[in-house]
């Protein structure tokens, strides 16, 4: 395996150059194009079975805008997330122009608004939000980052492939590029002295509560210290609450200071070695705005504290993985007009404390962003092109499967917990040949209940901390597949496949063989037996539940062909297994 930094490591050592079989970045214009290609293809054309796949094309048909597209392939895959290269191209007075992404962008929104009956004007804006940070990442690529970890938490230049706007952001632009993980931002944080009785927070761990107060020594007497970004500072400065409060010395302003902290993939998350901080930020990324509500802050607090004796069995029986903690929260507790604490500045100012690597990474382990390791282009050392080299990608996949894949299961299963394991909230732990050697796992934002399982955990709980908190059997489950197997094991899957194209139904194999032994050790349960048979998968519907202006926990799902079920694998790979 090439050389990886350790954490720890000075700045300036320079990622790897890409794989000699790796594609060339994109462009921004056919990186967006593509994006919206992707979405329509699972969630419009597919279903419709209005796609075709000729001559090394997709042909892919808008049926309600009457337009047929077509884009040349670099591969094909056995999901149906296929490959793309080069423009898109429509056919049109009897040849194939090309179509940039503003009119493809166009067609998506005409085509949406038929087929929903409704428009959503803030579609196209979001696009061209999402295309101008995405030529901006790829124009300002930083040389070098603080370690290997944060290189790949900082290397997402495209984002995700299934999401129409995966790069859209509110906020000035001018603002961004100082802490965007993009741009390979790393800044102090601002810090306020509040007096004791306006702060509000929960720990479930001393350690994390000290985590906070040790950054900084000239707090003074009867005040606590509240860390804020920098960012996110300065969108509540003028509210009148706080002037009030900086101006009566209630709330004193310390300034930043401090070490610096490294945007991580989700921007306002921030770590500095030793402690992952989750700050809110007034900004919408994707989806949603990235604030803590006050149900998440004390959530994650009450998560920590229901799933340790869960969190413990799992790690005794998977010493390979753990589950990254937020064992405390803090914020401002500033009165509002009728005495209660403003909730602007209370869920603003709200941080939430995560264990940092040291705490839970195995000795000698390198730990990388698995979004990072499956990109599409390879954009940092984390790819998997990197860590494989010359390597066998099935041994090496046999053995991220065997560390991924059965703690999920087991956390459903034995435990009525719905871990979220997309590629966001994993990390791969490397040896120093580049073999798998851990998982952990992070943000208990997305952890899930089943009530059924933790009925007296719940009701104990406020409503409106436990309501969010769970998720009934089937849509657990749902979420458990798709983060699972459709966007974390196909998506590295894929990566794996681009370098080996002629592996991947026996790729595939590997995670029926898995999911097999799984079942064969701990009676397969129905839903278990289910995917064995290739039931479809469930793939979260990003494009349409932007369209509809859903939040993310109502996001629907599409159903894709299963490339697990046996047959279909005896047929590809000709095996008799």
């Amino acid at each position: 395996m090439p050389s990886l930094t350790r954490p720890g490591t000075p700045p300036g050592d320079t990622p790897l150059s890409p794989h000699p079989s790796a594609p060339a970045l994109p462009s921004p214009d056919d990186a967006v194009a593509h994006t919206l290609l992707n979405c329509l293809l699972r969630e419009v054309s597919g279903p419709e079975r209005q796609t075709v796949v000729a001559d090394g094309h997709l042909l892919l048909r808008l049926p309600r805008r009457g337009v047929l597209l077509r884009v040349a392939l670099r591969r094909t895959s056995l999901l149906g997330a296929h490959r793309f290269t080069g423009p898109v191209a429509e056919q049109r007075d009897g040849g194939w122009p090309e179509v940039d992404w503003r009119r493809l962008a166009a067609y998506t929104h005409d085509e949406l608004s038929l087929r929903t009956g409704v428009r959503n004007e803030e579609f196209l804006e979001q696009i061209a939000s999402s295309h101008e940070a995405i030529s901006t990442a790829l124009a300002t690529r930083p040389d070098s980052a603080q370690d290997a970890y944060v290189a790949s938490e900082q290397s997402l230049l495209l984002g995700h492939r299934f999401h129409p706007t995966p790069k859209a952001r509110t906020g000035d632009p001018r603002s961004w590029a100082a802490y965007a993980p993009e741009a390979g931002a790393s800044f102090p944080l601002r810090h306020l002295a509040v007096r004791a009785h306006l702060i509000a927070e929960e720990s479930a761990a001393d350690w994390a509560t000290a985590a906070l107060d040790g950054r900084r020594a000239d707090v003074p007497d009867g005040y606590r210290l509240l860390p804020a970004h920098p960012w996110q500072y300065e969108s509540l400065r003028d509210h009148p609450a706080l002037r009030a409060a900086l101006d009566s010395g209630d709330v004193i302003d310390l300034g930043p200071g401090g070490r610096p902290f490294a945007a991580t993939a989700s921007v306002r998350t921030l770590y500095d070695g030793e402690t992952f901080l989750k700050f809110s930020l007034n900004v919408r990324i994707t989806n949603c705005l990235r604030k803590n509500s006050s149900y998440e802050l004390s959530g994650a607090v009450a998560l920590t504290r229901a799933l340790a004796p869960a969190l413990a069995d799992l790690a005794e029986r998977f010493p390979g993985s753990a589950v990254l903690r937020e064992p405390a929260y803090r914020t401002l507790a500033l009165p509002g007009p009728d005495g209660t604490p403003d909730r602007a500045l209370f869920e603003g100012f709200g941080v939430i404390v995560r264990e940092g690597l040291p705490r839970r990474l195995a000795p000698a382990a390198t730990p990388l962003l698995a979004a990072a390791v499956a990109d599409e282009y390879p954009s940092s050392a984390a790819h998997i092109s990197h860590l494989l080299g010359d390597g066998d990608p099935l041994a090496w996949w046999s053995a991220y499967l065997d560390l991924l894949v059965p703690p999920v299961l087991a956390a459903y299963f034995d435990h009525g917990l719905v871990l979220e394991p997309h590629l966001q909230n994993v990390l791969v732990c490397v040896d120093a040949d580049g073999m798998p050697a851990q998982v952990l796992f992070r943000d208990l934002e997305g952890t899930k209940l089943l009530p059924e399982h933790h009925a007296d955990t719940l009701a104990a709980l406020p409503s409106e901390v436990a309501g969010p908190m769970t998720y009934d059997a089937q849509r657990g489950w749902d979420r458990v597949v798709y983060c699972l197997l459709v966007n974390h094991v196909a998506e590295l899957l894929a990566a794996l496949a681009d370098l080996h194209p002629h592996a991947e139904a026996a790729l595939w194999a590997r995670v029926r063989d898995t999911l097999r032994s799984y079942a064969d050790r701990h009676g397969c349960p129905p839903r278990l037996a289910a995917l064995l048979a290739g039931v479809p998968l469930p793939a979260k519907a990003n494009l349409l539940t932007r369209w509809e202006r859903k939040a993310d926990r109502d996001a629907g799902y599409v159903r894709l062909p299963s490339p697990l079920a046996e047959d279909i694998l005896r047929d590809t790979t000709g095996s008799d297994r």
